[in-house]
C-alpha cells in the first residue's frame, strides 16, 4: 500500500488533496530560492521564504503524521534559523546541501503522486555543512 493510500485511509480526501496542492507549489519554488541565497540582494527575502516553506511542510506533514517529512523539514528549518540570525551569506556547500534537501522533497512529491512508499532519506542530508562564508 502506498503512502497516499495510507493517508486517504486515515484523513479526509479534501485535506490530502489540499496538502498535495500546497506541497507541490512549495517544492516548485524551493530550488530557485536556494540559488538566490548566493545573491546578496536576494538573500534575506529568500531565507525568510525558505524558512516559511519548511515550517509549513513541517506543520502540515506533522498533522498528517508523515514522519520522514517532519524530521527533514525540522532539520532544514533549524539550519535556516541559524542563517536568519547571522549576518553572513551562505557558502556553496550549504547551497548544494539545500538543493539536495529540496530534491528529497521533490522525490517525495513524486512518491505521493504515484502512491509509492516514501523514498528513504540519504544520511548525507542529515549532516549539516559549515554554512557561512568566511
Amino acid at each position: 500500500m502506498g503512502i497516499r493510500s495510507v493517508l486517504e485511509a486515515n484523513f479526509d480526501f479534501e485535506i490530502i488533496d489540499e496538502f498535495l496542492d500546497h506541497y507541490a507549489m512549495m517544492t516548485e519554488i524551493m530550488e530557485s530560492l536556494i540559488v538566490d541565497l548566493g545573491n546578496p540582494e536576494r538573500f534575506h527575502r529568500s531565507i525568510e521564504e525558505l524558512f516559511r516553506i519548511f515550517h509549513n511542510i513541517k506543520s502540515a506533514s506533522g498533522y498528517l503524521q508523515i514522519d520522514p517529512m517532519v524530521r527533514l523539514a525540522t532539520f532544514a528549518e533549524d539550519a535556516l534559523e541559524q542563517l536568519r540570525t547571522s549576518d553572513k551569506l551562505v557558502n556553496d556547500e550549504t547551497i548544494t546541501w539545500l538543493i539536495s534537501v529540496a530534491d528529497m522533497f521533490m522525490q517525495w512529491q513524486e512518491d505521493l503522486k504515484m502512491d509509492n512508499e516514501l523514498a528513504k532519506v540519504h544520511f548525507s542530508l542529515l549532516i549539516l555543512p559549515d554554512m557561512e562564508k568566511e
